[in-house]
């Protein structure tokens, strides 16, 4: 009977000082680092739980107040990190160290200007290059080691931030210092006192301007105003204003390999200075211009910078645009374009483009 009022009176206590302490049985108490892992962020990673793809399986690993992420806040898809772990009370692993497990290759950044974006990240963003939604449309830039990142926790998608951004010698701009949205200063009417990014023309002209080049493959996403340029170092996303020179690259077609000379401009978008296209050197051909022709009709895919092959009702000409000698009505000829051409016969029997009106 001892015995067993001696075991009442034990889980009796054991269960009063649980309640009495729910505090501290909330609490998650980390322990010491038993393991580091090293994999690649999934999607689906917020500020409180990291989301793991290791070579031994996916792992959900909890992120609190003595995690220690100062080597690397970047938790978006495809990071590459390395995490040191320990055991939780409350039955998980927490992230005690987070630390970055690649390189990125050094860049020269022009710190004289800067511009500041507020956005969401989106989940398409991978490794070091942010795309970045905001009000005008989608922005790239780049992360860097030296990226000031002390205004946020960590970086996850689907979360709001203010960027301040500069261009770099790749042509990316390059985030300077990112801090969430939230703590970034506003005016007194709740607006935000930083510039936003937009699509209009670049006030000023190309003509010394400093440019780099870079070279890639168009994207079917591409618009008239927006050249997506599919380059070595991701996916860009240029503007084609008023001041690009576009006549050595004037079709753009999916998968076509262009070069794009490139500058910042206010906006903080990449502004095409010149766009050049692959074109065949040829000898010009004899046109006989005393009696041209007039058609109409839509560029097709199958159309270069050596020849337009223009879609009519009649069937599809074949234009050489070796003479050509003036466009009007747009900058760039994307495919299904309408177009009116004056055209007329060669000595080489084939059609030449005079001029081009875009409809």
């Amino acid at each position: 009977m001892k015995k067993h009022m001696m075991k009442l009176c034990m889980a009796a206590c054991l269960a009063f000082g649980i309640l009495s302490s729910p505090a501290e049985a909330n609490t998650v108490h980390a322990a010491e680092v038993i393991a580091t892992v090293q994999g690649s962020v999934m999607a689906g990673t917020t500020t409180e739980l990291l989301k793991l793809s290791t070579k031994e399986g996916n792992m959900e690993i909890k992120l609190d107040g003595g995690t220690d992420a100062s080597a690397c806040k970047i938790l978006l898809p495809g990071s590459n990190i390395n995490v040191s772990v320990s055991h939780g009370s409350d039955g998980y692993l927490h992230a005690v160290k987070i630390t970055s497990g690649a390189q990125a290759a050094a860049v020269t950044l022009d710190s004289s200007s800067s511009a500041t974006v507020t956005g969401t990240i989106s989940e398409k963003s991978k490794g070091d290059v942010l795309y970045v939604k905001t009000a005008q449309g989608e922005m790239q830039i780049k992360l860097d080691s030296t990226t000031n990142m002390s205004g946020c926790s960590v970086l996850v998608a689907d979360k709001t931030y203010s960027i301040t951004c500069v261009r770099g010698s790749d042509a990316y701009m390059h985030a300077t210092s990112i801090s969430d949205a939230s703590s970034s200063s506003s005016s007194g009417n709740g607006a935000s006192t930083t510039p936003s990014s937009s699509l209009t023309p670049a006030p000023e002209s190309p003509v010394g301007v400093d440019t780099t080049t870079v070279t890639g493959t168009v994207n079917k996403k591409t618009k008239e105003d927006l050249l997506y340029l599919e380059t070595a170092y991701g996916e860009m996303q240029i503007v084609i204003d008023k001041n690009t020179d576009s006549r050595n690259g004037m079709f753009i077609i999916p998968d076509r390999k262009l070069a794009v000379a490139v500058y910042r401009g206010s906006d903080a978008y990449m502004h095409a200075a010149t766009i050049v296209g692959a074109k065949e050197s040829v000898i010009p051909a004899t046109v006989d211009t005393s009696s041209p022709a007039t058609v109409s009709g839509t560029v097709s895919s199958k159309s270069n910078e050596n020849i337009l092959i223009l879609k009519t009702s009649d069937g599809d000409m074949e234009l050489k645009l070796d003479v050509l000698n003036s466009v009007t009505g747009c900058k760039v000829l994307l495919r299904g374009r309408k177009l009116t051409v004056t055209c007329a016969r060669g000595s080489d029997a084939y059609m030449h483009a005079i001029s081009i009106v875009g409809n």
